[in-house]
């Protein structure tokens, strides 16, 4: 199978992808040129420039990295699952790869609004929220530790969402205790390792699907030493939550894939025996 044809939408994916790498290499030229940074800037971190924000050499090339992984994540979302003739699912696996579209669908907000609104957070968090509750028979399956997964996954994204309502009303006392401190970061980090353990030992997602939610783990870590070379450090680490719309994404294409004429049909009980496609 070419290249063109192993994905469902492979065409109109690579039009948009293609499109918007050419805007970014002009937004490129044109920061290094008129030394305004602003438009790249927008592109490539889907937020306005900062006041005296430098179009040096550096910066634009800390910015056009990370365009490129916002670029990849739109090849990867738009070209949907390998073609072929889907399995069969149930109502919970459906349910499932919806609420994952959705969610990664819900950074779109980003590339049209100077900053996130509350309730764009409000909304972002309940669409986890779901994604939380749905993949709780999946971990149920393959890992221990369930009630666990399930309550840090409920925890951090109520808290968020509560947190956002609280500051949107001035309510600023129920807002700090929404917040909840670091605890908020420790339980998202919990359901994170549980849920990529979960889709590890289960044959239903690849392992490259996998690599990508533990790439957005430890990606901040080594975009550290450019971005703060750059003076844009914050902001350009912000870049890396592409590798988590990456995995939300392939994780609901993965849903639909067809399967290896030799995967396993007990899923909760046999692993996945190794990487099918890129």
């Amino acid at each position: 199978m070419s290249f063109v044809r192993r994905y469902r939408f492979a065409v109109p994916a690579m039009v948009v992808t293609g499109g918007y790498v050419a805007t970014l290499v002009v937004a490129a030229v044109v920061a290094l040129a008129g030394g305004d940074i602003g438009f790249l800037w927008r592109l490539a971190l889907l937020s306005d420039a900062d006041e005296g924000a430098a179009a040096t050499w550096l910066n634009v090339l800390i910015l056009v990295l990370a365009g490129g992984l916002w670029a990849w994540a739109l090849w990867q979302c738009l070209r949907g699952p390998i073609a072929g003739k889907p399995p069969e699912t149930d109502r919970g696996v459906r349910l499932l790869r919806l609420a994952l579209y959705a969610a990664a669908a819900s950074w779109l907000v980003y590339a049209v609004v100077p900053d996130w609104p509350w309730w764009a957070v409000v909304l972002d968090s309940l669409l986890m929220l779901a994604v939380v509750v749905l993949f709780h028979p999946m971990v149920r399956r393959n890992v221990g530790h369930v009630g666990l997964a399930l309550g840090a996954g409920v925890l951090v994204y109520v808290s968020t969402a509560s947190a956002e309502v609280f500051d949107a009303l001035d309510w600023h006392q129920a807002e700090q205790i929404a917040e909840i401190g670091d605890l908020g970061g420790l339980a998202g980090l919990i359901w994170q390792v549980l849920v990529l353990t979960a889709q590890w030992r289960d044959g239903r997602w690849q392992r490259t699907t996998v690599w990508y939610g533990v790439a957005y783990l430890v990606a901040p870590l080594a975009f550290v030493p450019l971005a703060i070379l750059g003076e844009i450090s914050r902001e350009a680490i912000w870049a890396t939550e592409a590798l988590w719309v990456i995995w939300l994404a392939r994780s609901g294409h993965d849903l639909a894939s067809p399967r290896d004429e030799d995967a396993p049909t007990d899923l909760a009980d046999e692993q996945d025996p190794g990487v099918r496609h890129l």
